[in-house]
């Protein structure tokens, strides 16, 4: 029993031992690893501590570069500005020296007239200080005269004042004859001045657009199967649609068009209209064409009669035929050098019109003269004959008046005397409607050109003094000198240079050479 209490005192004693132990090696174990973690710790610290000093030295320097560039950029830019100051400030200074330099040439330039006007002052005071002087001698000698003239002549002084008036009326007589052919020139040329005034104010009062018209027609399609459609089996759709028309109906690689050729405008028309209502209803075939073509026709003549109507409406005209009015109507598909033959007669109306309200005319009387005058072209190509005999006769046939005739017959014809003031005037604006740029086929460009060149064909000629192309390049007149170029000569340059005009130059209708030669005799009375 002694013992046992005895061994479990020694048990006792190994475990405490063995508790101690175990004690220390765990604090020595708890202490290194606290030490461990504490130098990871501090490691840590270290690197990030580093990695926080580099971010921020890498941090800096950005800052540094991106404001260096923002300091760069701004002072590119101040620079930039003080540079466009600059040369802002040098300009005003070069504009303010020039006007310096204006004021001090005009100041120079007022003090020379002021000297000048001085001096004339001056030599005005002197010229009337001799005047007075001459003056006096002159009535000294008039005196001296008269009385030596008394002794000589044996008369008395009204004897002499009688054969002086009688000598002061023949001179007289003289000088009015003078003043009379004087007057006469100058009515000549003022009247002429005129003329031109009252032109000039017609083309200013009337405003008229280009028209140019063309020999082909396009049709829209909506798409490239309907030219398939139009064609038709083997053809027969299109050779139809030509055969009813009268035109040529051109399908090519043109997209969404075909194009419809004809010098008749009034078959174009009619073909245009017939292709649109044709593709809009969709069924094209012989019949349905013929069928569509005959309707249009009756469209279109109606519409002829309402385009006449519309013309005398415009013009102010009335108490016309019906026939006159559809004859009209047809010169709207009538063109002459690309120039629409109803606009063409419309501005021509208007045109003198003006001018015969100007002149104090019957205004009525000349419009219905100039709407008719071109009324022939709506059947030239059916009758034989010039337009304007054409379309008197058609004017004689309805009753229209005789200045109405007359016009219409010498509206283009030089040959034929004019007796009425109307026909000058239809005629002038006949020239007037055709001659403004744009009116015809040919743009301004071109116009100016072709004057210039027909100018210069005539300035190459030896003997030629000046030369103009008048009425739109329509004639060319040159003035040569007398003692380089004869008569016959002057009719051997005419000849020689319209051959030139037809080699070298293009141009609508024909170009009239009209040489003028002059002889002046000279002699002064001393």
């Amino acid at each position: 029993m002694t013992g046992e209490p005895a061994k479990d005192a020694i048990l006792l004693s190994i475990w405490a031992i063995t508790l101690f132990v175990g004690v220390v090696i765990g604090y020595i174990f708890a202490k290194k690893s606290a030490q461990s973690i504490i130098r990871k710790a501090e490691e840590l610290a270290k690197k990030i501590t580093d990695e926080a000093e580099r971010s921020s030295v890498n941090l800096q320097k950005e800052l540094e570069i991106k404001a260096k560039d923002q300091l760069y950029n701004q002072k590119s830019e101040l620079e930039k500005e003080i540079k466009e100051r600059k040369l802002e400030l040098q300009r005003s200074e070069k504009r303010i020296i020039r006007k310096e330099e204006n004021l001090d040439r005009k100041i120079d330039s007022l003090d020379r007239k002021e000297k000048n006007l001085n001096r004339s002052e001056k030599e005005l005071e002197n010229k009337k200080l001799n005047m007075e002087k001459i003056e006096g001698e002159l009535k000294e000698r008039k005196n001296q005269l008269i009385t030596e003239l008394e002794r000589v002549a044996h008369l008395s002084k009204e004897e002499a004042m009688q054969n002086l008036i009688h000598q002061i009326e023949d001179e007289a007589r003289h000088e009015a004859a003078k003043s009379v052919r004087r007057i006469e020139e100058e009515a000549k040329q003022t009247a002429e001045r005129k003329s031109l005034e009252i032109m000039s104010t017609a083309i200013q009062r009337f405003a008229a657009d280009h028209v140019v018209e063309t020999t082909v027609s396009v049709v829209d399609l909506p798409n490239d199967e309907m030219k398939g459609r139009i064609i038709g089996r083997e053809g027969r759709n299109i050779r139809s649609l030509e055969l009813a028309t009268g035109v040529d109906i051109i399908v090519d690689d043109t997209p969404e068009a075909v194009i419809i050729s004809g010098f008749n405008s009034i078959r174009r028309r009619i073909a245009q209209l017939t292709l649109e209502k044709l593709i809009a209803d969709g069924r094209i075939h012989p019949a349905r064409i013929e069928s569509v073509v005959a309707k249009v026709e009756e469209e279109v003549h109606n519409s002829i009669r309402e385009e006449g109507e519309q013309a005398v409406f415009e013009v102010g005209i009335d108490n016309i035929h019906e026939e006159e009015i559809k004859l009209l109507g047809r010169l709207k598909y009538r063109t002459s050098y690309g120039q629409n033959t109803l606009q063409h007669s419309k501005e021509v109306a208007s045109l003198a019109g003006i001018m015969a309200s100007e002149l104090g005319l019957n205004e009525k009387l000349v419009k219905r003269a100039a709407l008719l005058h071109d009324i022939g072209k709506a059947v030239d190509h059916e009758v034989e004959g010039a337009h304007a005999k054409i379309g008197a006769d058609i004017a004689r046939k309805y009753n229209e008046p005789e200045a109405v005739i007359h016009a219409i017959l010498c509206h283009h014809d030089d040959d034929i005397p004019i007796s009425r003031l109307e026909t000058v005037l239809i005629q002038a604006a006949d020239a007037l409607s055709a001659a403004r740029p744009g009116a015809r086929r040919e743009i301004l460009e071109t116009y100016v050109k072709r004057l210039e060149k027909l100018e210069s064909i005539a300035d190459s000629f030896t003997g030629v003094g000046r030369a103009y192309a008048i009425q739109a390049g329509r004639e060319i007149r040159i003035l040569v000198e007398h003692n380089e170029i004869s008569d016959d000569g002057a009719l051997e340059l005419s000849k020689e240079i319209a051959r030139k005009i037809e080699k070298e130059l293009e141009y609508p209708g024909q170009i009239k050479v009209t040489v003028i030669r002059e002889t002046r005799a000279i002699e002064y009375a001393k």
